[in-house]
């Protein structure tokens, strides 16, 4: 039933949620704001970048964002030495979901920049056949970014599931009219992700290729 698989990359395929915080407390040291609490950076990752500096910081001024977003950058990509590395079996069951037919895509609060450099590091680029960033389109949580990607594929939404591990990529599946897959391991505590009715609650990255083989496609 499912042929199109949605990820989400942060907190979902790799594990970057102490690298974010540690970024982003210290750009805001740099650039004179109120170290923020780690909780606070939680509940932002998802977002684009913007939209996660003016909710964190809501007085925060244009030329502050301009600021942040540089130091947030050179933090996360080389000053910060907070290790980042892929989920267990993250790797093998893209791979393997993606020689058995299924269509692999990303929808990203990430930067275009951030996310192809990425791709490359992991060499996981080959697998998805569209990704989508924040900057590019509009963040999440709105459905804009999935639209496209089904608008790419030619796939109709109840086709397609969105797998993430935080409210916004829930509630953007859901206004999306895609499936929903809740990962219980990254930034948003799974409680928090039941309201938006998924589909599965995944607690390790190979219970996507098992649920798909045993219930997904029957579902």
């Amino acid at each position: 039933m499912y042929s199109l698989l949605i990820f989400d990359w942060d907190g979902t395929i790799i594990d970057s949620t102490a690298r974010i915080i540690s970024s982003m407390q210290r750009a805001a040291v740099d650039v004179g704001l109120l170290r923020p609490e780690d909780e606070a950076v939680c509940e932002i990752i998802g977002l684009g970048l913007p939209e996660a500096l003016r909710a964190v910081f809501p007085l925060i001024q244009a030329p502050q964002i301009e600021r942040m977003k540089e130091r947030y950058a050179f933090y996360y990509i080389e000053g910060d030495s907070t290790p980042v590395a892929l989920f267990p079996y993250v790797r093998e069951t893209l791979e393997s979901l993606h020689a058995k037919g299924y269509r692999l895509a990303v929808a990203t609060g990430k930067n275009r920049r951030g996310l192809d450099r990425v791709l490359a590091q992991t060499k996981l680029g080959h697998l998805f056949e569209i990704t989508r960033c924040a900057d590019e389109t509009t963040s999440k949580p709105d459905p804009h970014m999935l639209h496209e990607i089904l608008a790419h594929t030619g796939v109709a939404p109840e086709a397609a599931i969105m797998v993430g591990d935080t409210e916004f990529d829930m509630d953007m599946g859901r206004r999306a009219g895609v499936g929903r897959i809740a990962v219980s391991y990254g930034a948003h505590h799974i409680d928090r992700l039941y309201q938006y009715d998924p589909l599965l609650s995944m607690h390790q990255f190979n219970e996507l290729e098992h649920w798909l083989t045993t219930k997904g496609d029957h579902a």
